[in-house]
């Protein structure tokens, strides 16, 4: 496993998530890869420590990740109910601002804290901000459940997104028979749906999907992960991109390949763990840890919750993939944590 210092562990999973998501997640699930979405028997249930756990879990940062925090602190409050609670789901981009002023506990994030994020932080405390894996998305091309195309490569997505066709398309893709679509479907124009900027799946779909490039203005930025099913759920000739955990019976995930010509790969969750799907990432929960020191009961025991069997559940009730107890047991000793 790699070091969970921000410039390691970022640098080991930044491109496309493979290398570590195969490496680290795999190993539990190497002999039973069709269960790849249970909860790995090595996680324990939480269980309540002695001693005072009191005090108010500030966590500010990703929207994709707002519904997991919330099940997380229900989870954690029924152990210490005196707990209080305040969930900002501003985006990403509002989470190392958070940490860094102290104003945030833990920085809910589904993208890498930028070079100059960490370099504000390390101008004010001396030392690195912490991310600890938590989760396992995958970042899924969504369109109308009606609609019959079969698959797209990575580079027909930035095609269709992007502006600048860093992914090596030859031409621009505007309608659905650009992409081959016959018929009724044939003249089409797509409707494209995203985040907006301050979305860590907005900055993760623009550094993987579009190869850094740019989007087109007509792209309909939504305030949510939701609000972008939703709108392609309500338009047939729709495309979004979104977490896997806010799909509907009225959205489907389109298989994706690396290249045009490629397999397509689903979005099943061995295809995650694998490192075979192309957009899969980790979510994280940035704390300001200083090397050495020991977190207050409260940070300490909420991120053992987040990383037993019993936070891992809440994961897996919300659309998500757990991690694996190799993973969990790395990321709770990169603070200093002893694992369930």
């Amino acid at each position: 496993m790699p070091s969970l210092s921000p410039s390691a562990w970022f640098e080991s999973v930044s491109s496309l998530g493979r290398a570590c998501l195969a490496v680290a997640c795999l190993t539990a699930f190497v002999a039973a890869p069709t269960a790849a979405q249970d909860i790995d028997p090595e996680l324990k249930p939480y269980k309540k420590v002695g001693g005072e756990v009191a005090g108010t879990l500030k966590c500010v940062g990703s929207d994709t990740m707002n519904n997991l925090v919330s099940l997380w602190v229900e989870g954690f409050k029924k152990s210490y109910p005196g707990v209080r609670e305040g969930i900002e789901g501003k985006g990403s981009a509002s989470a190392p601002p958070a940490i860094t002023e102290g104003t945030a506990t833990f920085g809910p994030m589904s993208r890498d804290w930028k070079p100059s994020e960490i370099d504000t932080f390390k101008e004010k405390h001396g030392y690195p901000p912490t991310v600890v894996p938590v989760a396992i998305d995958m970042l899924a091309v969504f369109v109308h459940k009606d609609n019959p195309i079969k698959s797209l490569s990575l580079e027909q997505v930035d095609a269709i997104f992007s502006k600048n066709r860093n992914g090596g398309a030859k031409a621009d893709i505007r309608t659905w028979g650009d992409l081959g679509l016959e018929g009724e479907w044939k003249n089409k124009p797509i409707s494209l749906y995203g985040r907006n900027a301050t979305s860590g799946t907005y900055g993760y779909f623009k550094e993987n999907a579009l190869f850094k490039g740019d989007f087109k203005p007509t792209v309909k930025e939504q305030p949510g992960s939701s609000a972008v099913v939703q709108a392609v759920a309500s338009d047939e000739a729709g495309i979004g991109y979104s977490g896997i955990g806010y799909a509907t019976a009225d959205v489907r995930a389109v298989p994706l390949s690396l290249k045009t010509g490629g397999e397509p790969v689903t979005t099943a969750p061995e295809n995650a763990y694998s490192g075979d799907y192309p957009l899969a990432r980790f979510l994280y929960l940035s704390v300001n840890h200083k090397p050495g020191a020991d977190l207050d009961p409260l940070r300490r025991e909420f991120l053992r919750y987040v990383l037993s069997a019993s936070g891992q559940a809440d994961v897996k009730k919300d659309g998500y993939l757990p991690v694996t107890g190799v993973v969990a047991t790395e990321a709770l000793g990169s603070v200093g944590v002893s694992a369930p």
